[in-house]
């Protein structure tokens, strides 16, 4: 944004947009920029016509592009002195130690003019809480470099959760970023190892997360009633025999603690995962104690265009394991990455909507074809019958209950062939 300039016959101000706020709303200009200015009167000043973009009447919610030139009305009155006087809040640099501004910069694998990829280690938290201290948020100030705004959070890690980390070098890209993984279009692909070896070596979990009543929001657990829709992908990519598996994780929405939740609901801990595994989290022999999540590979849309697609390296804990266990670590990357999207929320309304459509049409066949079975077989009409429809498959029936998992079960033991078409649903709690 360029500097205001100012009308002397009318007080009224200009001001061009600048790269960082294409695409943006107007209203959102208004907090970066003349964050003193309420939205109360902003609004009035669009109602009154005295808002305008390169000479037009705008409104609060009006997407602006850069190069753009805003006319601004003058403070009010009563304020004029005080807005004159009272300098842009602008959140001071935090100067970092030696130490600090190293371990900052040694994480960095990825770096352009729009973004950071950040191989984020475990045990070091995203964002600061109660007694933490040292977090990533809290280190970004190590990577401004020459740049006026301080790089941005795009999503976050678990604590001990490793791997690659987004972070966006512009209010631009941070937007552009926020919108890739809110549209689900931005893809994440996590390694873990699991306790015991999953019967269906390439599936899909479908179960709803929610917070758990009387832990404070700290921990998550399945909740059909109330939970948030969430599915994970998972394909097996090695066995230690009965022992435990490598598998590849890829989520499809972003919820609290996803992978963890969902691996354990079906009866495969992530290894290491105390919280939702329990003592059955971890293996003998050997294996380190430490959570066995990394987040191997990110691929997102670039906003200059192209994408970002950037690899993480394992931290030694997990290599290590991976060697105890005999797998090799080429065989992960290997796996093709299926480039099919997660269905929009408006593609699974329109398949529920179509499901149950389908189900009642077969309801009221089944109803039809009785009463014709009756009638033949007394002579009289069947009579019509009230109350609630119960058993299997009725809408007051008892609710299906277990983990819900579909997709393709291993052709035999031993190293799985890898994903194939999907075959017949099948296992304990499959649909």
């Amino acid at each position: 944004m360029t500097a205001g300039k100012s009308d002397s016959d009318t007080g009224f101000r200009e001001f061009n947009v600048g790269f960082d706020d294409d695409g943006i709303r107007l209203d959102r200009w208004f907090k970066r920029h003349l964050p003193d200015t309420s939205f109360t009167t902003v609004a009035m000043w669009a109602r009154t016509g005295q808002l305008r973009v390169d000479g037009a009447r705008a409104t609060p919610g009006d997407r602006i592009a850069a190069g753009q030139m805003l006319r601004v009305p003058p403070p009010e009155a009563d304020k004029a002195a005080a807005d004159v006087d009272k300098p842009r809040r602008v959140r001071e640099r935090v100067i970092l130690s030696d130490e600090e501004t190293e371990l900052a910069q040694s994480m960095v694998i990825h770096k352009d003019f729009q973004a950071f990829v950040l191989n984020k280690p475990p045990g070091l938290a995203t964002q600061g809480g109660t007694k933490t201290t040292q977090h990533v948020d809290g280190l970004l100030d190590g990577l401004q470099y020459d740049n006026e705004g301080r790089p941005k959070l795009v999503h976050r890690l678990d604590k001990d959760t490793s791997g690659a980390l987004l972070v966006a070098r512009t209010s631009r890209a941070a937007a552009f970023f926020a919108k890739a993984f809110s549209g689900r279009t931005a893809r994440k692909v996590y390694w873990a190892l699991v306790v015991d070896v999953p019967s269906i070596e390439d599936g899909m979990i479908e179960l709803p997360i929610a917070k758990q009543p009387g832990t404070g929001g700290e921990k998550m657990h399945v909740d059909e009633a109330e939970g948030a829709p969430a599915r994970t992908r998972y394909r097996v990519i090695e066995r230690a025999g009965n022992r435990a598996a490598w598998v590849e994780l890829q989520p499809f929405t972003g919820r609290t603690h996803q992978l963890r939740v969902h691996m354990a609901a079906i009866g495969h801990p992530i290894v290491g995962d105390g919280k939702y595994g329990g003592a059955a989290a971890f293996l003998t022999g050997g294996i380190s104690r430490k959570m066995h999540l990394h987040a191997r590979r990110i691929k997102v849309d670039h906003p200059d265009g192209g994408s970002i697609d950037v690899t993480a390296e394992l931290p030694t804990h997990f290599a290590e394991s991976l060697k105890q266990l005999g797998f090799e670590e080429k065989l992960g990357d290997d796996l093709v990455l299926d480039e099919k999207t997660a269905p929009t929320r408006e593609q699974m309304k329109s398949r529920a909507r179509a499901h149950a459509k389908s189900v009642r049409k077969d309801r009221k066949g089944e109803r039809r074809g009785r009463g014709v079975v009756e009638e033949k077989a007394t002579g009289k009409p069947a009579p019509k019958t009230g109350g609630p429809r119960t058993g299997a498959g009725s809408k007051f029936g008892a609710p299906r209950s277990g983990p819900r998992v579909e997709g393709v079960k291993p052709a035999g033991r031993g190293r799985p062939g890898g994903a194939g078409k999907p075959g017949p649903r099948s296992g304990p709690g499959t649909r």
